[in-house]
């Protein structure tokens, strides 16, 4: 017998959920630090994307069966840089990679933010132009730099090459297509302590958004 409805009862308002997303070696981490900094709880999709694939999830099975064992290591985990050249010399193997892990990122994302505290929450999304996800948030943040400064930070980081660099960069969505999206945009061409004075003008804003919900 279903319990009899408390007309009382206030409705569960909705936690005031923010999308930060930029390219790659844009700075989001760096943004979503400072944001962590202030107190708000930040669910990072770069990292439910690691434990999807830790050993003995079945996203891990679907990537050794679709890519072979060349992107496992001798630990039996993902070889990362390995899977990387992959999908970026091929973009059918990228969507084949996609179709594994994006269900169950966002599935993964959606439950840690059901559950997440504060004011509001910061769900860092880099791929966020074509995710579902942006159908999830409230408010969307673009972290934006110039391609030069992508470039320049891909190589200390992740490609060996200008031209891996550039493919990389032409893999993901563009800077005019992010910044389509953005209700707001943190520059981060400019030093620390410049991205640190928006981070913190932004979080009074989205504190005041988060209250009028709850008022």
């Amino acid at each position: 017998m279903n319990e009899p409805l408390d007309l009382n009862q206030p409705a569960q308002i909705k936690p005031f959920r923010v999308a930060l997303t930029g390219g790659i070696a844009s700075g989001k981490s760096t943004v979503a630090n400072m944001f962590a900094d202030l107190g708000i709880t930040i669910i990072d999709t770069d990292i439910v994307a690691r434990e999807v694939v830790e050993p003995g999830q079945p996203a891990l099975d679907e990537i050794r069966a679709r890519f072979g064992s060349d992107v496992i290591d001798a630990a039996g985990r993902l070889d990362r840089r390995a899977l990387r050249k992959r999908i970026f010399a091929d973009n059918n193997a990228r969507i084949d990679l996609e179709e594994i892990l994006h269900p169950r990122i966002g599935a993964e994302t959606k439950r840690q933010a059901d559950v997440a505290t504060g004011p509001y929450q910061v769900i860092v999304v880099p791929l966020l132009v074509d995710s579902p996800l942006r159908e999830f948030v409230d408010r969307i943040i673009v972290v934006d730099c110039s391609e030069a400064q992508q470039i320049e930070r891909l190589l200390a980081r992740d490609a060996e090459t200008v031209e891996q660099a550039r493919k990389i960069l032409a893999a993901q969505s563009s800077r005019t297509e992010r910044l389509s999206i953005a209700d707001y945009v943190v520059s981060n061409d400019d030093g620390l302590e410049e991205t640190l004075r928006q981070v913190q003008e932004l979080h009074q804003r989205l504190l005041d958004l988060a209250d009028r919900r709850s008022s």
